[in-house]
């Protein structure tokens, strides 16, 4: 199929994209790497009367540090958080979640802003949003301001963003772990998610002592597990450790059956990663 007709933008500054999504009423739509919108666009699943192109304003796109945090320009694209040697070093989370999101092509193309903001429960960015606890800055007609991630996502596929917002950057807090691990099980490689589990450790010598722990493809957002985090620092490291934190996690979750998983499977799932990600993150402190 193709798309129904609308007008095209494409802005050179970020000021002048909002105002042209101000101008479409809320019948706008941004344009960033499209591999979310273009496809609903062939189905005529979104009909917007105005595309706003973003390509063209360069400075959406940038890795860099700043003192505790990593900031990502929204339009940043996959591959490149992929093979940053800062993201590596400092996000090794999302490093290691990078080569399941998608396919190269996808990866190519895509961006972290537009992951986000299409709020896909079984994707693995905002997942990381989660997991990090991380910000973002977003611009509209008033101008910007900061949204924390366990705001942003709202249910399957919907963000808080109002339509003539456009998320600018995205800061990552750098955690002081000495131990992470991503899991994931998909269908085949690079697909969405049936069930995985983000976690880090600092641990000490009585045990555990800070904890993230970040899952998703079992409700409609992703979800950071803080109730498991807290229940973790009073664990014993020991032979019933893993058991234990398996425990933990499926009882935290209430997945729904689909046609590509029930809900016994994500859970069942959800539980043998929890268990492998915790051996991983052990093992890293040596």
């Amino acid at each position: 199929m193709k798309p129904a007709r609308f007008e095209y933008v494409a802005p050179a500054t970020l000021d002048a994209a909002v105002e042209a999504l101000a101008a479409a009423n809320g019948e706008g739509k941004v344009l960033a790497g499209g591999q979310s919108l273009l496809p609903l666009l062939n189905f005529r699943m979104a009909r917007p009367t105005v595309l706003v192109d973003l390509n063209g304003i360069k400075d959406l796109s940038f890795i860099e540090l700043r003192g505790d945090s990593v900031a990502i320009g929204a339009l940043t694209r996959h591959r490149e958080i992929e093979h940053s040697p800062l993201i590596a070093s400092r996000l090794p989370v999302m490093s290691a979640a990078m080569r399941h999101v998608a396919h190269l092509a996808i990866r190519n193309r895509g961006t972290i802003g537009g992951s986000l903001s299409h709020a896909d429960p079984a994707a693995e960015l905002p997942m990381m949003a989660m997991l990090y606890g991380a910000s973002l800055t977003v611009q509209g007609p008033g101008g910007r301001r900061t949204l924390m991630a366990k705001d942003f996502f709202v249910d399957a596929l919907t963000n808080c963003l109002e339509p003539e917002d456009i998320v600018v950057e995205i800061e990552f807090p750098i955690l002081q772990h000495d131990g992470w691990a991503f899991e994931e099980v998909a269908r085949r490689f690079g697909d969405f998610a049936l069930a995985s589990i983000a976690i880090s450790i600092r641990r000490d010598k009585s045990g555990i002592e800070d904890a993230r722990v970040a899952v998703m493809g079992v409700a409609d957002t992703p979800l950071r597990l803080e109730n498991v985090e807290k229940q973790l620092c009073e664990i014993e490291v020991d032979s019933r450790m893993l058991d234990r934190f398996s425990e933990l996690v499926t009882s935290s979750v209430t997945p729904n059956s689909d046609l590509h998983a029930s809900a016994e499977y994500r859970k069942h799932l959800l539980g043998e990663l929890a268990k492998r990600a915790m051996r991983t993150a052990l093992a890293a402190k040596g």
